[in-house]
């Protein structure tokens, strides 16, 4: 606001200057004739004419000021529309927006965890590693089959938990938690608990075959801690194995710890 006044004050000031100077001018335009009357020399009553004039012509400029000072109030209320026109302090700035949540630009690897036991419906099973992945996705589809027959729901995501292995292949245990007990299950299938306890979690994406790096870095951090594992590793399939493409797949790959 007092930056405008200072233009309103600027362009006011020359303006009445001018109308000062131009009353001045006027108030100085009578002298000649006041100063003429009085070189008439004739005795006749002129000279008693000659100072009406004088005396009208004073008035005309003193009359002059008034319309000066009239114009100079009218700029003087031209503030008020700015002041109106002014609603930027009351809009709230740009900072106020939401910011947005920070972005993750990686999964976590070997982050500490700790398992919680959940009720689940498992089958045991072996398989060589030219097959492995075919074998683990025969053993969720017996699962499966099992409980949609019985119409039960699955209460989390499929697993898969490592026994044994060695150079040829590997026992395993495939797991579905579920909230009921299935019944007439076969023989090599059973009710019990998925793993539970302190274990360190890494993630894979990609295919089934890729699993070696993921695990070839999964050994290299546990040295790097020097932590040591328990003889055994989960894999929880977050993505469905038997409807996701094996190049899509995302495994939490948990490692139990001593």
């Amino acid at each position: 606001m007092n930056s405008f006044r200072r233009l309103v004050l600027a362009a006011l000031i020359p303006a009445a200057a001018l109308s000062l100077g131009l009353s001045g001018a006027l108030a100085q335009s009578p002298s000649p004739a006041a100063s003429a009357s009085p070189s008439t020399t004739s005795p006749s009553p002129a000279p008693s004419a000659s100072p009406a004039p004088a005396a009208s012509a004073l008035p005309a400029p003193a009359a002059t000021p008034s319309p000066a000072a009239s114009a100079s109030p009218a700029p003087a209320a031209s503030p008020s529309p700015a002041a109106s026109a002014s609603p930027s302090p009351q809009t709230p700035p740009p900072a106020a927006a939401a910011t947005p949540p920070p972005v993750q630009t990686a999964d976590p690897f070997g982050l500490e965890t700790t398992l919680e036991p959940k009720k689940v419906v498992m089958v045991k099973g072996t398989a060589n590693w030219d097959s492995a992945f075919d074998t683990l996705i025969d053993a969720f589809k017996a699962l499966n089959t099992l409980l949609d027959k019985q119409g039960i729901k699955h209460a989390g995501n499929s697993m898969i938990v490592y026994t044994s292995t060695d150079d040829t292949g590997f026992t395993f245990l495939a797991e579905i938690p579920v909230e009921q007990d299935p019944k007439n299950l076969p023989k090599d299938m059973s009710i019990g608990k998925s793993p539970e306890g302190k274990a360190l979690k890494f993630v894979h994406r990609g295919s089934y075959d890729n699993m070696d790096n993921t695990y070839e870095a999964i050994t290299n951090h546990l040295d790097d801690k020097r932590l040591e594992a328990k003889d055994t590793f989960i894999e929880e399939y977050l993505t469905d194995p038997l409807k996701t493409a094996e190049d899509k797949l995302v495994i939490n790959v948990f490692v139990p710890l001593k």
